[in-house]
């Protein structure tokens, strides 16, 4: 392939990416990571590298010019997407950025496994039982939050073993914070352990992020100080209340509580499976990759998921001690533990893996859509005539709505869509004629029976598939006119019901339920959305006119010919009251003007 179309593919691409916050990968033609980068948002910042080349400095263009594709990873935050850049930079040492980024640490704040455990803030994560908490992209953000606890709690700092012999027998003497309030002196005694665990247990549930009591409490302080014009004490508890959401959300990315597991999920989209694969190794998320299957035969999900596992086994190593999973796979993945989490961090890990692999589905059908309009649009008809069951192709689908209010200005729509796309040329409005009051199950007889007689007698080709916004009722009111027609075997009919998404088919008091994902079952909420937008516009036009012609109606002197003029020049009653005697004359004659002119005045 030409250096230029490999760019232009890409460009392409990048149109693709989400505006999400991420990490993406650069790669070169021998599939090595040439550079790793973070993202607020995924597509504005993968963009500019492939803008117009002056933008950019001499060593990125280089670095542009030997780009072959890229990889993403879509995460929570922007703090996210920054530690599991330093996590991939370190693993990958890409060569753009590994003098800039390698040997970075993040802080972590730690409570330790000691008597009379002190909170402190370190950057070396050691297993001798202490507990930790983060990491923290912003170490400024780990000492404000170590700043509000010695705020709120009384705590020691010194280093100082305060083993129950030691405080008894060495005659600590209490130092300076204790002489300012800042720690009550448990070297001395003068503070019993079970009171100082109760501030230590206080302190895990705020790092862990259970705050919404002290939330609570702060804010009612902020309030009643600002009420008595406190206004510095009001500022203070709203700066503390800000430090608390800044600080408490949790990372995924790097969790020290997550160690050592493969995760894997996986979305299907007809005989496609679009999977995405994690590997946590010491808490940090150290290998991300979407990956495409295609399914030429029916498997179950449970199969196509042993396959993925095993594939990524190939690809990467043996597998992890435990393999995080959506349900669990067909087969014997021994030693490794098959974990299906129904809460916690790993829950959390694996529903940002599922995010991933529906976000990576969303770009391949997209790039389908724009790359392979063809094979897009066969893919779709043959989801559409494999769940519908029909003989030959849906190339000519048709879509109808009602609209009224109470009865009056009954109206309905029909919206044509050629080859699972609109085609608006085709749409039709259709004003009710024979039924009187609100019957929308005589309306759809109506119109069904109006459209399809004409087409016969125009000899028009007949749509092979015809949805019905509406239940039962509707669409055994539809099934009636085309029985009548004649036309029962040669077309196809649905509903679609608005509660739970599911369709009626005549003759089956069952309602068929599609995945939420089905390409089918999109088409048929893209027809109903666009034939009730048609529907209610038209709807609106001829409610607008008929209640300028009611009080037009009710002024003497005006005939129905004036009326219709004055309704297709101004459009409203406002308009017409707005204009001049003159304008109005022109339109409908100097008698019309003069009797308009007297009734406003009266008016």
């Amino acid at each position: 392939m030409k250096v230029r179309e490999s760019k232009d593919i890409l460009k392409e691409n990048v149109r693709l990416i989400p505006a999400l916050p991420g990490v993406y990968r650069f790669y070169n033609r021998e599939g090595v990571i040439i550079y790793v980068g973070k993202a607020k948002s995924l597509r504005s910042r993968v963009s500019q590298y492939f803008q117009a080349e002056e933008g950019l400095s001499a060593k990125t263009r280089v670095m542009v010019s030997k780009i072959e594709r890229f990889e993403y990873t879509v995460v929570e935050s922007e703090a996210d997407a920054l530690l599991l850049e330093n996590t991939l930079i370190k693993k990958h040492q890409p060569k753009y950025n590994i003098l800039l980024k390698d040997g970075k640490t993040y802080p972590w704040i730690c409570i330790k496994n000691e008597d009379f455990p002190r909170v402190m803030l370190t950057r070396k994560y050691i297993r001798d039982g202490s507990h930790y908490f983060g990491p923290y992209s912003n170490v400024s953000y780990a000492y404000s939050l170590l700043e509000l606890i010695g705020t709120l709690f009384k705590l020691r700092n010194c280093k100082l073993v305060l083993s129950p012999e030691n405080i008894r027998t060495k005659n600590f003497r209490p130092c300076l914070n204790y002489h300012i309030g800042k720690c009550k002196a448990p070297c001395a005694g003068y503070q019993a352990a079970t009171d100082y665990d109760k501030q230590i247990e206080k302190i895990k549930l705020i790092l862990r992020g259970e705050t919404s009591s002290l939330a609570r409490e702060l804010r009612e302080e902020m309030i009643n100080a600002s009420r008595e014009l406190r206004f510095e004490e009001a500022q203070e508890c709203k700066e503390k209340l800000e430090v608390i959401g800044k600080h408490y959300s949790k990372s995924l990315v790097v969790n020290q509580s997550i160690t050592n597991v493969d995760v894997f999920t996986l979305v299907f989209e007809n005989n496609l499976a679009f999977g995405n694969y994690m590997r946590v190794v010491n808490g940090s998320v150290t290998q991300s990759l979407n990956v495409e299957l295609r399914l030429p035969i029916e498997e179950t999900k449970e199969f196509v998921l042993a396959r993925f596992i095993s594939g990524m086994a190939e690809k990467f190593g043996p597998l992890s001690r435990e393999l995080v999973v959506q349900y669990p796979p067909e087969g014997d993945f021994t030693p490794s533990k098959i974990n299906v989490p129904q809460r916690g961090d790993k829950l959390s890990l694996l529903e940002l893996s599922l995010k991933n692999a529906i976000i990576f589905k969303i770009e391949k059908i997209k790039q389908e859509e724009i790359l392979r309009p063809d094979e897009h649009k066969e893919r779709i008809l043959s989801a559409i005539k494999r769940d519908m069951e029909l003989d030959s192709m849906p190339v000519n689908i048709e879509c109808f709505d009602n609209s009224n209010i109470q009865g009056t200005f009954a109206v309905s729509a029909c919206v044509v869509f050629r080859d699972a796309v609109p085609s608006k040329k085709d749409y039709r409005h259709f004003n009710v004629k024979r039924v009187v009051g609100a019957n929308d199950f005589a309306t759809m007889k109506e119109v069904i029976n109006r459209r399809y007689s004409r087409l016969l007698a125009e000899e028009t080709p007949l749509p092979q598939l015809v949805v019905i916004d509406g239940g039962r009722g509707q669409v055994n009111a539809a099934w009636e006119a085309l029985q009548e027609l004649g036309l029962e075997k040669r077309i196809k009919l649905v509903g679609i019901a608005k509660r739970l998404e599911e369709l009626i088919v005549p003759g089956d008091p069952h309602p068929l339920f599609l995945d939420k994902n089905s390409p089918t079952l999109r088409v048929f909420m893209q027809m109903r959305d666009e034939a009730h937008r048609f529907g209610i516009t038209h709807h609106r036009s001829r409610r607008s006119k008929g209640q300028v012609m009611s009080e037009l109606n009710e002024i003497k002197g005006i005939g129905e010919k004036s009326r219709e003029k004055l309704l297709a020049k101004f459009r409203s009653i406002n308009e017409i009251r707005k204009a001049s005697s003159e304008e109005i004359a022109k339109v409908a004659g100097k008698r019309v003007a003069t009797i308009l002119e007297n009734h406003f005045k009266t008016d």
